[in-house]
C-alpha cells in the first residue's frame, strides 16, 4: 500500500492543519494529528526555520558534508508534516497564509497574545473569512488574566504550576530540594490537551458547521495535571511535601536499594504487601500491626522503609524483579535509556521506528502509543527539510505557477 493510499485509511485523512507553532507543545499536538492522518503544513521562518532545528547537541550529520545539520530535538515532534517557509511579516507572506487558511480546517499557533493581530492572522480576522476554522492558541498563561502578556516556558511553568514543589527528595536528605521532571513534560501534556481540544472542536463543527477558538495554556495544563496532589490539597488545605520516590498515599510504593543499584517496588494493596513479604522470606512483616494495612504503613512510613531497606540490600535487582514477578507483585528496574530500547517488551511493541529521509537515509523516531485496531498509524514520513514543500503546497493548494513562486522566493517571502 502506498503512503497516499494509507493516508486515506487514517481517521483524520480529510483534515488539513496549518501549523504556525514551534518548539514543542504545538508541534507535539500537530505531530499527533499527523500520525492520525491529518495533512499538516508546518510554517517556518525562511533560512532559520523552527528554533529546535538548532537546539543541539546532538545533531544529525549531513552525509555529504559531515557537518552538523538538524538537531535531534527537531526530529522529536515533526514527523509526518510538510514544511513551507513564509515570512508573514511581509504583506505578501501574510496574504499567502490567509489564502492557505481558506484551504485548512485547523490553525495552531503559539505566538504571544495578540502577536498575530497586526498581520491579520489572529482568530477574529481569520474567523471573518473562514467561520469554520478551528483556531488553537497555545501560550504560557492563556489569552487573559494578569500574566497573559508574559512568555511561558516549560521549566518556568513546572515551577510556577506546583510540579517542582512535589518533585525531588525530601528536605534534609542528601540531594533534597525541588527538581524539574527530566523531560519538558508540561509542553508534552499541553500538546496532548491541545490535540484533544482540536478533535472536540472538529466534532462540534460536524454538527454546527462553525469553528471556534481554543485557548490552551501551559499553566492551566500543569495545574490540572497535578491530579491527586491538587485534590488532596483542596480537600485538606495542607500543602504536600516532597517525598522523593515515595507516594503520598501508598506504601511501599518507592525505590529501594538492592545489592547492585535501585529498583522500584509498587505495592498497591494489602494483598500485594503480604505476597511481597512472603516472597522476600519475611512473612512476619505482614503481621506487624504497623504494617497490616496501607493506612498504617503510610503512618509508619519511616519504620517500614528502614525494615525494607535492610532486606532489599541483600539481593540483586534481577533477583528481586524475577522473584516479585513470580509472586505477581509490581516491581521493576530503573532503566537507563539504552536498557529501555533494548527491553524485550519495548522491542515487541515497536516503540523504536526508523523513518526514511532523503538526506540522512533514515532518522530514528519513537512510535505513537495510540494503537488503533482498524486504522493503525503508519510511519513513512520523516520530519521535513526546511521549506521542502514550498513549491508543491503553493502549486497544489493555491495554484501558483513556477514564475510566481520564483518571484516570491526572490523577494524573500518564501
Amino acid at each position: 500500500m502506498t503512503s497516499t493510499e494509507n493516508a486515506k485509511n487514517l481517521p483524520l485523512h480529510r483534515i488539513r492543519v496549518l501549523d504556525m507553532s514551534r518548539i514543542l507543545a504545538g508541534p507535539w499536538a500537530t505531530q499527533t494529528l499527523a500520525d492520525l492522518g491529518a495533512e499538516v503544513i508546518k510554517v517556518e521562518r525562511p533560512v532559520h526555520g523552527d528554533d529546535t532545528r538548532g537546539w543541539g547537541p546532538p545533531f544529525l550529520q549531513d552525509p555529504q558534508t559531515q557537518q552538523n545539520a538538524d538537531a535531534a530535538y527537531f526530529m522529536t515532534c515533526n514527523r509526518g508534516k510538510k514544511s513551507i517557509t513564509v515570512d508573514f511579516t511581509q504583506k505578501a507572506g501574510a496574504d499567502l497564509l490567509r489564502e492557505l487558511v481558506l484551504k485548512c480546517d485547523v490553525l495552531i499557533e503559539n505566538f504571544k497574545v495578540g502577536g498575530l493581530e497586526k498581520y491579520g492572522l489572529d482568530y477574529e480576522s481569520l474567523k471573518a473569512i473562514h467561520p469554520g476554522l478551528v483556531y488553537c492558541s497555545i501560550t504560557g498563561f492563556g489569552q487573559d488574566g494578569p500574566y497573559a502578556e508574559r512568555p511561558g516556558y516549560d521549566f518556568l511553568i513546572q515551577a510556577m504550576g506546583g510540579l517542582m514543589s512535589i518533585t525531588g527528595e525530601r528536605e534534609g536528605r542528601p540531594g533534597g530540594g525541588p527538581q524539574k521532571v527530566g523531560v519538558a513534560i508540561t509542553d508534552v501534556m499541553t500538546g496532548l490537551y491541545a490535540s484533544i481540544g482540536i478533535l472536540a472542536a472538529l466534532r462540534s463543527k460536524d454538527e454546527t458547521g462553525l469553528g471556534q477558538h481554543l485557548d490552551i495554556s501551559l499553566m492551566d495544563v500543569q495545574v490540572a495535571a497535578l491530579a491527586n496532589q491538587a485534590s488532596a490539597y483542596l480537600v485538606t488545605q495542607k500543602v504536600p511535601e516532597r517525598l522523593g520516590n515515595e507516594h503520598p498515599s501508598i506504601a511501599p510504593y518507592q525505590s529501594l536499594p538492592a545489592k547492585d543499584g535501585y529498583f522500584i517496588l509498587a505495592v498497591g494493596n494489602d494483598s500485594q504487601f503480604k505476597s511481597f513479604c512472603e516472597a522476600a522470606g519475611h512473612p512476619e512483616l505482614a503481621l506487624d500491626e504497623r504494617f497490616t494495612s496501607n493506612r498504617s504503613r503510610v503512618a509508619h512510613r519511616e519504620a517500614l522503609t528502614q525494615a525494607l531497606e535492610a532486606i532489599t540490600r541483600t539481593r540483586s535487582i534481577d533477583d528481586w524483579t524475577q522473584t516479585m514477578e513470580r509472586a505477581s507483585v509490581p516491581c521493576g528496574p530503573i532503566n537507563t535509556l539504552d536498557r529501555v530500547f533494548a527491553d524485550p517488551q519495548i522491542k515487541h511493541r515497536g516503540l523504536h521506528v526508523d523513518l526514511p529521509h532523503a538526506r540522512y537515509g533514515t532518522v530514528p523516531s519513537v512510535a505513537n502509543p495510540i494503537r488503533l485496531s482498524e486504522t493503525p498509524i503508519q510511519y513513512d514520513k520523516a520530519p521535513p527539510e526546511l521549506g521542502e514543500h514550498n513549491h508543491a503546497v503553493l502549486r497544489e493548494l493555491l495554484g501558483l505557477n513556477e514564475e510566481q513562486t520564483k518571484l516570491l522566493q526572490a523577494q524573500g517571502t518564501i
